[in-house]
């Protein structure tokens, strides 16, 4: 009789403890669509993204770090640190004492600028049994403390990132990944609609047009999962690395340009990273610190400047060694000029990460995720640990809660279909 009361507990604790060990072990598909504005879908019809969203969760908005752009924001994604914790800090590598600057695709080989002491997810699932691959995904070309992700793709030079055939391609590529090799986790990233929205402008015809194609290429990617019979056991992860906001030109605005603000010269400046958008850092030159600052501080009105160690902490931009001293970023719809406008996008993103314009989209959908659940704002830092918890791997040191989105899970209590309103105690932090 003892001996059945302990088998009966026994198996009941398994069952508690290990709610998926019944289940085929889960996998995870994590895509970009680069630049993904959180309301882009309000604009066009998106059935797949609706479907989608019926079919799993949809989240109101996600919020990337600052800086909000492509590459640290990515990085943040794979690894559920801030910006200045994972000191991928720019699109750009640079050396502040030979004025070296490569740009985004270049940067993306030069190894010490990514292997900088935060792991990827690749390496951490890889280092504790699972196989894991990254197709096009910022990153993907660099190795981790000796170790690259098991399988992977990194884009050519001068790719066509608007390709739908392409899209399509790699879709089964991916999903062969998944079913002929097994793996656990793949990073998959689309370059668009980032470009367009730069091109264009996020209010234009050819970003919805742009926005329809994503859409398509969604419903493509599900129907290829069920297709290669991964639909049980394959949990797809939609979202962005930032938003997208217009810029104001043509006389509309007094632009903001370095060179013309008086008392500011170059020639007090070492090294800057600025015509690159709405942001920069300047380096100036020895004892030169606070004739530069003070000359930039209130110069502009849609101008802020910050000396490093006064940027403010909601920001996590400041406490790394490659952070440069001084820290200048725009209001949306400026950018910043050093000697004269160089920049001609209609659209552009690098604003602070609290504006509307840089939040991107969420979607989740897959065995572990409830269905028709809508869910509050979150910051994407939160997408890392989310997705170690399916994986059943644990994380490295991270920024990220789960609890931020643990809510979204079939393990979680409540019931299907229910939106957390606005007057609600939030079940993230």
């Amino acid at each position: 009789m003892l001996w059945a009361l302990a088998l009966g507990l026994l198996w009941a604790s398994t069952i508690l403890a290990a709610p998926f060990e019944n289940k085929p072990r889960q996998k995870v598909l994590l895509i970009s669509f680069d630049g993904f504005r959180w309301d882009y879908d309000r604009y066009v019809d998106t059935p797949n993204l609706d479907q989608m969203a019926r079919d799993g969760v949809k989240a109101m908005y996600v919020t990337p770090p600052y800086l909000t752009i492509t590459s640290p924001t990515h990085f943040t994604l794979l690894s559920g640190r801030y910006i200045e914790n994972h000191g991928v800090i720019h699109n750009m590598w640079f050396n502040t004492s030979t004025q070296e600057k490569k740009p985004y695709y270049q940067s993306q080989f030069v190894n010490e600028w990514w292997d900088n002491g935060s792991l990827p997810i690749w390496i951490t699932a890889q280092r504790q049994g699972l196989k894991a691959g990254s197709l096009h995904f910022p990153g993907t070309a660099s190795s981790y403390q000796g170790q690259v992700a098991m399988v992977r793709e990194v884009e050519p030079l001068l790719y066509n990132y608007k390709n739908e055939t392409a899209w399509r391609e790699n879709t089964d590529k991916v999903m062969g990944w998944f079913r002929d090799q097994d793996l656990d986790f793949v990073s998959m990233y689309f370059g668009e609609p980032d470009g367009t929205g730069h091109r264009y402008g996020p209010n234009s015809p050819q970003i919805r047009a742009m926005v329809q194609q994503v859409d398509r290429t969604v419903g493509y990617i599900r129907q290829t999962a069920e297709h290669y019979g991964l639909k049980d056991r394959l949990n797809i992860i939609i979202t962005a690395d930032h938003g997208m906001s217009n810029v104001y030109r043509n006389g509309l605005v007094e632009e903001i340009t370095l060179s013309k603000i008086p008392g500011f010269s170059f020639k007090d400046v070492s090294f800057h990273l600025v015509d690159f958008g709405p942001s920069g850092m300047l380096l100036p030159k020895p004892g030169r610190l606070d004739k530069v600052y003070n000359a930039l501080k209130g110069a502009h009105p849609h101008l802020h400047v910050y000396k490093k160690e006064e940027m403010p902490e909601r920001l996590h931009f400041s406490k790394n060694g490659r952070i440069l001293p001084i820290i200048l970023w725009a209001d949306p719809g400026y950018v910043i000029n050093g000697y004269f406008p160089v920049q001609f996008h209609k659209g552009e993103h690098g604003f602070d990460n609290q504006e509307m314009d840089m939040k991107p989209f969420f979607r989740a959908v897959g065995p572990a995720f409830r269905q028709n659940l809508e869910v509050g704002p979150f910051e994407t830092v939160n997408i890392y640990p989310l997705m170690c918890h399916i994986l059943g791997i644990k994380p490295e040191v991270n920024d990220g809660h789960l609890n931020a989105t643990q809510h979204m899970l079939v393990t979680s209590s409540g019931t299907q279909g229910e939106f957390y309103q606005a007057n609600e105690p939030p079940p993230w932090p």
